[in-house]
């Protein structure tokens, strides 16, 4: 516990969700990540550090196992972090101090608000790449690569189209497939996904977007989501043959001319991987610094159980 500041552990029972949910409305910072809603769909379990009277926030994503309490990063969860309204560097300290000592193993993403230029042996750096969409669309093309501009015509000419309104599971599908020989995602996660998605649909804060080609086979699809003036890139699935056709420059081309104009950031979600940071970059997207923390509070003879 914080000596300086009054931060409370809650568990997830003992959470005012109306308060808290407001928290992440106002906050400076606020996240679609962050509702309780977002949180119950997608963590396994999450309690919370509590400032004051939820002046601000921390959700505490967590498992269990081999009797170790961990803190984790939930699928499809990008960021979560210390949410609150202005945020400042005692404040982040207090909550890294807060922290319950259960909670041995921590991998965990903050979020762009909690990067103070601190360094130390637990934070590190991350990247992630946003896009302002308040401009007009001629003025954001002109800002593309002229390589992704080139991909995008090269869409046109090889007959794809966009589509909306892309089934999600077409867009699971393809993702699945996608991710198998990268970092595969557990079925339990992706329905998970799934139901919030139905929510945030009946909200209208979710759509999708596909690249189809002539032969109305989908090459490129990606879903949205929408909150506090942001939009998610948030899950993408691509067909391999899209590549020679520049199914996927045209995706993000078609969403960026439809919203262009409106007080709307795209969040591209990363990334720290060269080839991504050059396609969102490629964009005119720039980048959005976050920390990682990754600290292992062990005893020195269980250290093995994560090297």
């Amino acid at each position: 516990m914080s000596k300086s500041l009054n931060i409370q552990y809650l568990q997830h029972h003992e959470i005012d969700k109306s308060k808290w949910d407001k928290c992440i409305n106002g906050a400076d910072n606020g996240l679609i990540y962050g509702y309780s809603f977002y949180l119950d769909h997608m963590a396994k379990h999450w309690d919370a550090l509590v400032l004051n009277d939820y002046e601000a926030i921390m959700p505490l994503a967590w498992n269990k196992k081999f009797g170790i309490h961990y803190l984790y990063q939930p699928a499809f969860t990008a960021c979560l972090g210390i949410f609150g309204k202005a945020l400042h560097q005692e404040i982040i300290n207090g909550f890294m101090r807060a922290i319950p000592q259960k909670f041995q193993l921590i991998e965990i993403s903050l979020n762009y608000g909690n990067m103070f230029g601190q360094t130390s042996t637990i934070l590190f750096p991350a990247t992630n790449y946003v896009l302002k969409l308040n401009k007009p669309y001629k003025e954001l093309y002109t800002s593309y690569r002229e390589n992704h501009q080139r991909n995008v015509q090269k869409s046109v000419q090889s007959g794809n189209t966009v589509k909306k309104n892309v089934s999600i599971n077409e867009i699971i599908h393809l993702n699945k497939e996608q991710m198998k020989t990268i970092r595969p995602v557990a079925d339990a996660d992706y329905e998970k996904f799934e139901k919030l998605y139905q929510v945030l649909c009946r909200e209208n804060k979710a759509i999708t977007y596909g690249i189809a080609n002539n032969k109305n086979e989908l090459l490129s699809s990606c879903l949205f989501f929408f909150s506090h003036t942001r939009a998610y890139y948030i899950l993408v699935g691509n067909r391999h043959e899209g590549r020679s056709t520049g199914a996927s420059h045209a995706l993000i081309d078609a969403f960026i001319k439809d919203h262009a104009g409106q007080d709307l950031i795209l969040d591209f979600e990363g990334s720290d991987i060269e080839s991504l940071a050059l396609f969102y970059s490629g964009f005119g997207a720039t980048k959005e610094i976050y920390p990682v923390i990754r600290w292992n509070r062990l005893p020195w003879f269980l250290k093995w159980v994560k090297r």
